[in-house]
């Protein structure tokens, strides 16, 4: 279904539509949408609608022409549509898209770890959980989501590690084959991983397709992915949207959970829950930041003098190796459900 009273917008997905051999019904405002949404296999909505009906469930994809630009990803936020589709250099992509809708096949699951403050310690926790899981004998793809971060590869010690980073996909368009993907990436601590460069270049820009397209791969090709997603406003509005949830790490300090609320503002409406940072017994404990926060805390990130050096100097995947680390990221992968249950570590 397409909500949309745009002729334009209208001739692009007839045209996307035929090629993905569905049949498409437009409807030009929120109001109608609302008989039609829950039925629909997939539901696009056009960059003139405004509002949606409330209670959906079919997640929704936003579209619209390429000279709205950055339009379209804050209208998206707003609307909390999960997809954007600038027409028509998206058509492939969203033509793929909508094929699968139709007869969607088993995917993984895409968890999404960002800190509610700066130097929280997002990209160790999501290191940790990682390796956990590969551990488990989980399949893993470890993503970096943020151009800005100075490449997670420098935390596994593996910036000489052969293959694909970020930069060497910025020109993927439509769909990609989550097994060749799989094969290019590099492997570090039993998980693959997808960094920006550890250079000291500017980051070479990936379009927002293209980051949906290597997200949607991954999801097909592992059974989890861990996406570092970084707090600037460009991975939170991209990377962000594409996970089915996400963990929020928080200091166990005031100003952290204080800075955590307003950070959610900015998140999809996704299941969302807390890594508290810190030792049991400092100045708020978990209960009275899942008050502060508004979410339910559903691990304490353990605390070690090691992690700073550790990060500094790439040995981060040795302290996961301690047993205390490994509980932490088994009672993450709990919280993800059965799909993926840790088990008894030994």
């Amino acid at each position: 279904m397409l909500v949309s009273a745009s002729t334009v917008l209208r001739g692009e997905v007839e045209r996307i539509v035929a090629a993905a051999g569905a049949h498409l019904r437009v409807v030009p405002d929120a109001v109608e949408a609302g008989r039609y949404w829950d039925d629909a296999s997939a539901v696009l909505v056009g960059s003139d609608i405004r509002e949606l009906p409330p209670r959906r469930r079919t997640p929704a994809v936003m579209v619209g022409p390429a000279g709205e630009g950055d339009s379209l990803w804050h209208l998206a936020a707003a609307l909390g549509a999960e997809r954007v589709a600038v027409l028509p250099d998206a058509a492939a992509w969203l033509a793929d898209h909508l094929s699968r809708s139709r007869s969607p096949g088993p995917g993984g699951l895409v968890l999404g770890v960002i800190g509610g403050c700066g130097g929280a310690g997002a990209t160790t926790a999501a290191i940790w959980i990682a390796q956990a899981a590969a551990w488990l004998g989980v399949r893993v793809l470890l993503v970096d989501g943020d151009p800005w971060g100075g490449g997670l590869e420098l935390a596994l010690a593996a910036e000489e590690t052969p293959g694909l980073r970020w930069p060497d996909l910025a020109e993927a368009r439509g769909s990609i084959d989550p097994l060749q993907l799989a094969d290019s990436l590099p492997v570090a601590g039993g998980f693959s991983f997808l960094s920006w460069p550890a250079t000291r270049e500017k980051p070479f820009p990936v379009a927002a397709a293209a980051a949906a397209g290597v997200l949607d791969a991954a999801r097909r090709g592992y059974e989890l992915v861990v996406v570092d997603v970084g707090r600037g406003a460009a991975p939170i509005h991209t990377v962000a949207w594409d996970c089915d949830r996400i963990m929020v790490v928080v200091p166990a300090q005031l100003k952290s959970a204080v800075a955590a609320v307003r950070m959610l503002q900015e998140l999809p409406p996704v299941e969302a829950a807390l890594l508290v940072r810190g030792r049991t017994g400092t100045a708020l404990d978990g209960a009275l930041i899942a008050d502060a926060v508004g979410l339910p805390v559903q691990g304490r990130i353990p605390e070690l003098r090691a992690v700073a050096g550790a990060m500094e100097s790439g040995r981060l995947l040795d302290l996961g190796k301690r047993r205390n680390i490994r509980r932490f990221g088994a009672n993450v992968l709990d919280w993800l459900g059965e799909d993926l249950q840790a088990g008894e570590l030994t």
